[in-house]
């Protein structure tokens, strides 16, 4: 009987032996996507983590605002900050930037005043034409009256003068007293309701943000596949730090703006550099290009001009994701899934629709998505944004134009 029993349980004479891979994590089938991204992302999960018995870590990069979370977090720590006067008077606004112009000096000085002394605390929860002055040059790069705010030479695929504003706007301030704003502008955010928006001067912003659950869990489920998972944002550094802990991304895996600090300890006009640009007055940001140099060298350690190019496959991310024409190089670079969240931006939406590779998984926002853009991408001609802030067509890889592209996905 021992006998019998024992051959019974034997496998059969060529049975394939058991697969000793563990399984591989999967997506929650509990949160809709759209159509069959998350079979998409899956299939990538399955074929790139550990699971698939390939070794190492592959890496996992995405966007913060509007990517894993709806809303800006920079903006609501600004608006914070302004409705609790954070934001100190500098010296001179013109020091705030290397690109703000005499109108837009001219405009914060008679708005924000000179009663209390530099490096006091500006009263703008009292003063909203000051806060009106500051959210318009933040928002549109313009002041109230509608004059240019910046002027001057900039790369446009590397940094664009407003973005980096918001960290120099807090020049005086230690790093952990940012994260302290960035944390109690995190609780009330999260606490007000879904569409939930203030007046701020004239301005009406979003009082509001939230984790999109689909992406916690696809941040989730790639970290226990093994992935390194990054956090790249045009946003500043400290406040994105305390936002990326909510989805177990750390310090050391979250890459923003990174201000340089004084003897003091205190934030300054000036920040951390890429490539072969060293220490400058924003002309470096994680934006567009500039998120490839900050991946390459903070990621995979190319130094020098080369963290500019795109590199092998081996040092690319399999996974990216992003929202913005601000994520479409290193959305591009991703080896397995370009994943984009449909804000109606027409440099990404070109690539994405265009899907050149087969790989591009396009998504409605998960929270109050936009209607269907009713005109096509001007791909064939004026979509891609150019070094020198013109517009241009978008190029494929092998130099062709991608044509112009309907807007299917919302």
């Amino acid at each position: 009987m021992v006998a019998a029993a024992t051959a019974a349980a034997a496998p059969a004479a060529g049975a394939a032996p058991a697969d000793p891979r563990p399984a591989c994590p999967q997506l929650s089938r509990h949160l809709p996507w759209y159509g069959d991204n998350r079979a998409h992302l899956q299939q990538v999960v399955d074929e790139r983590g550990s699971c698939a018995g390939r070794g190492g870590r592959p890496v996992a990069a995405f966007d913060w605002d509007n990517t894993v979370t709806k809303n800006d977090v920079t903006d609501a720590t600004v608006s914070w900050a302004l409705r609790h006067d954070r934001i100190l008077r500098p010296e001179s606004w013109r020091d705030t930037s290397a690109w703000l112009t005499d109108a837009a000096d001219s405009a914060l000085t008679e708005a924000c005043g000179t009663d209390v002394p530099v490096g006091a605390p500006l009263p703008t929860s009292t003063r909203p034409r000051c806060t009106d002055e500051i959210l318009e040059i933040r928002e549109g790069g313009r002041t109230m009256s509608g004059a240019a705010a910046f002027a001057g030479h900039w790369d446009h695929r590397r940094t664009v003068p407003q973005y980096a504003w918001v960290p120099q706007l807090f020049a005086g301030h230690t790093v952990a007293e940012l994260s302290s704003y960035a944390r109690s502008a995190r609780a009330e955010a999260l606490a007000a309701p879904v569409g939930a928006t203030r007046t701020l001067g004239t301005h009406t912003v979003p009082a509001y943000v939230r984790y999109y659950d689909q992406q916690r869990d696809l941040i989730r489920t790639l970290r226990r596949a093994g992935f390194d998972v990054y956090i790249v944002s045009a946003g500043s550094e400290p406040v994105t730090e305390v936002w990326s802990r909510g989805v177990g991304v750390d310090a050391r895996h979250t890459i923003a703006i990174r201000s340089v600090l004084d003897r003091h300890g205190r934030i300054t006009t000036w920040n951390q550099g890429c490539g072969d640009v060293p220490e400058n007055r924003g002309e470096a940001i994680p934006y567009i290009d500039g998120k490839r140099c900050w991946i390459n060298q903070e990621i995979y350690g190319v130094e020098g001009a080369a963290a500019w190019e795109r590199q092998d496959r081996r040092h690319r991310p399999a996974v990216a994701g992003g929202d913005a024409d601000t994520d479409v190089t290193f959305v591009g670079d991703a080896t397995g899934a370009h994943l984009v969240l449909n804000r109606n931006k027409s440099e990404v939406m070109c690539r994405a629709y265009d899907d050149a590779d087969g790989r591009w998984v396009v998504n409605p926002m998960f929270i109050d998505p936009l209607p269907p853009k009713p005109d096509p991408y001007p791909c064939s001609t004026s979509a891609y944004n150019e070094p020198d802030g013109s517009r241009g067509p978008v190029l494929r890889d092998d130099g062709s134009v991608v044509p112009d592209q309907e807007d299917t996905v919302h």
